[in-house]
């Protein structure tokens, strides 16, 4: 493991999600956030910010966008030091400054790459843009000593999150496999209950949760929350 491997989050903007999403009377602004994967081996991007829309799209939305480069600057890094980018998703949010990192490695579930390219998804300036280099991966993947890519399905068929083990505990990078640190934790408790035998009926939790806590994770970031979730005292 990188013994000086660290994360740093990157405000790249918000929009507002409409009443008719939010299951509620009211719209919803919410963050877009990524986050910067200092290693050893270079640095890994994860997300790249909101993505140029069409009108109907940015009307639905009314997205405020925070230019990538502007962010990368107040962490003290250029465009051209990211090593490697890990997108969650392909969704516009997700994926919008992928254009400004022709060349660069863009790491994505396969069947992540076939539904946005299956048309009805994202824009497609967004996904084959001059320079577009995708590796396809099928399931987990160690993609440098200590950094883990977990497929983490749900929000879509190939989301995808980022493991990283740092010296002081595990930082997984959640993208959109919850939207908010309050599901991550009803989920989370939900399986402990399950463990510890508590009588039915329970929520149902995502399978791939087993699999995040085997590593020991001491903060769970997320995309649209700025919130941050960390284990109870034992």
């Amino acid at each position: 493991m990188a013994n000086d491997t660290s994360v740093r989050r990157l405000d790249l903007g918000y929009f507002v999600r409409p009443a008719v999403e939010t299951g509620g009377p009211r719209p919803r602004v919410e963050p877009v956030l990524a986050y910067l994967v200092r290693h050893d081996r270079g640095l890994v991007l994860f997300d790249t910010g909101i993505g140029a829309a069409d009108p109907e799209t940015e009307a639905h939305y009314r997205p405020r966008r925070r230019a990538l480069p502007e962010a990368l600057a107040a962490a003290g890094v250029a465009l051209a030091d990211v090593s490697l980018v890990v997108n969650c998703h392909l969704h516009f949010d997700h994926c919008g400054g992928n254009p400004l990192l022709g060349g660069r490695p863009i790491l994505v579930q396969d069947v992540e790459l076939a539904t946005a390219r299956a048309g009805g998804y994202t824009f497609d300036e967004l996904l084959d843009f001059p320079g577009a280099t995708y590796e396809e991966l099928a399931g987990e993947a160690e993609i440098w000593p200590g950094v883990h890519i977990i497929p983490t399905p749900g929000h879509t068929d190939g989301h995808q999150s980022l493991v990283v083990r740092q010296p002081d505990g595990t930082v997984i990078l959640a993208g959109q496999a919850h939207d908010f640190g309050s599901e991550f934790t009803s989920d989370h408790l939900a399986r402990r209950a399950a463990l510890d035998g508590v009588t039915q009926p329970l929520p149902p939790y995502r399978p791939w949760l087993d699999r995040l806590t085997d590593f020991d994770p001491r903060r769970v970031l997320f995309a649209h929350d700025c919130a941050v979730w960390e284990p109870s005292s034992d």
